[in-house]
């Protein structure tokens, strides 16, 4: 690990699963720790993107460390900005405060800038949502919640000069809306699912549903906003509570359209197979800022079914195949046709193929 260096060698300490001793120098030194306090052990905790997430035990409780390095942690070959920390630390300082969206996240107990690494209050070990992909359906009153959730953040607004977020943004642009799109951008998707590669070779070499794509990055999520957004709301980012779900991992927030987060997390409803009654749900819940536009989140949402099936960023689906080329279909169609009509019927179509995961 060239330039990480351990505390007392000049460099930043590394947080590492089973170093008990060191982590316990790290933590008192920043003043974690009470007196008398130890460390009993280090594990990793969930099975995270962009950082190291760890779950450390002491002799009084249970706490998360989160440390980001200069690339991403599940895909080293990847470079990260490396004081995403700090953009996440003050996504939980914005939000802290404002009723229905602070308690809904983790308290935050020390920020360490210079180590890039954050303590955060453990929530629990009831695991996110990312289930739903394998046939769990997610309970009305937790989407209930959930929705109730996000409309409260979109509405927090800007005090000064917005949150821009730049790399992080740059670096998500291009995972959303430029590498999945391109034919050699190194994934043998055959090697995923069956019937894969072909299906999305049919998508790239469509101009017009690339070409979308590509207008939706550079005007919508590069483009201005006044709302904070998670960046990444999706059910890996929705923990199960004793109270209820609650939500992780906003590195990639920023000041920016509603919309984004919406359409994430409905694209991720069809990937999931969760079926046409919970879009109605949702729509029933969520409730966006002035001039929202439903029909800019169901593209948005193409965008996120097209990528998590061709791109990067895979899923434990547990649908078929089959399932994974009729999720592509549909979401590159509601790329190029979006509509809240045109999503139900792509749900519908899921479902219809008794494909759901």
């Amino acid at each position: 690990m060239a330039g990480f260096e351990r505390s007392g060698e000049g460099g930043h300490f590394v947080f590492e699963a089973g170093d008990v001793p060191g982590t316990g120098q790290e933590l008192g030194r920043a003043g974690v720790l009470v007196t008398e306090e130890r460390v009993v052990s280090v594990a990793l905790a969930g099975q995270g993107n962009m950082n190291r997430t760890l779950r450390v035990r002491t002799s009084d409780r249970s706490l998360i460390v989160k440390q980001s390095f200069p690339w991403v942690a599940k895909y080293p070959q990847f470079a990260a900005p490396w004081d995403r920390i700090a953009g996440e630390h003050a996504f939980y300082e914005r939000a802290r405060g404002v009723a229905g969206v602070g308690e809904f996240m983790p308290a935050v107990i020390h920020f360490e800038p210079r180590g890039r690494w954050m303590a955060l209050e453990d929530l629990g070990e009831g695991g996110d949502h990312t289930d739903l992909y394998r046939g769990v359906k997610i309970a009305e009153g937790d989407l209930r919640e959930l929705a109730g959730f996000l409309g409260r953040l979109h509405a927090i607004r800007p005090a000064g000069e917005p949150a821009r977020n730049p790399e992080m943004r740059a670096l998500n642009h291009a995972h959303l809306f430029e590498i999945p799109f391109r034919a050699d951008n190194g994934l043998d998707l055959e090697a995923i699912s069956a019937g894969l590669g072909a299906a999305g070779l049919r998508v790239v070499s469509n101009a017009e549903v690339v070409g979308r794509a590509s207008e939706l990055g550079r005007t919508v999520y590069l483009g201005e906003g006044s709302s904070l957004v998670h960046g990444d709301f999706f059910p890996g980012s929705v923990v199960r509570g004793v109270a209820g779900p609650r939500v992780i991992d906003p590195e990639f927030s920023f000041d920016g359209r509603a919309e984004i987060d919406e359409g994430i997390w409905l694209g991720h409803m069809v990937l999931a197979g969760q079926g046409v009654k919970v879009l109605e749900q949702w729509r029933r819940f969520y409730r966006g800022p002035d001039g929202h536009d439903i029909g800019l989140a169901v593209a948005l949402a193409g965008v996120e079914i097209v990528r998590r099936l061709i791109g990067y960023a895979q899923l434990p689906l547990g649908c078929s195949p089959q399932g994974r080329v009729v999720r592509l279909e549909v979401g590159a169609g509601l790329i190029v046709r979006p509509g809240w009509d045109a999503l139900m019927e792509g749900m519908a179509r899921v479902e219809e193929e008794g494909m759901s995961c």
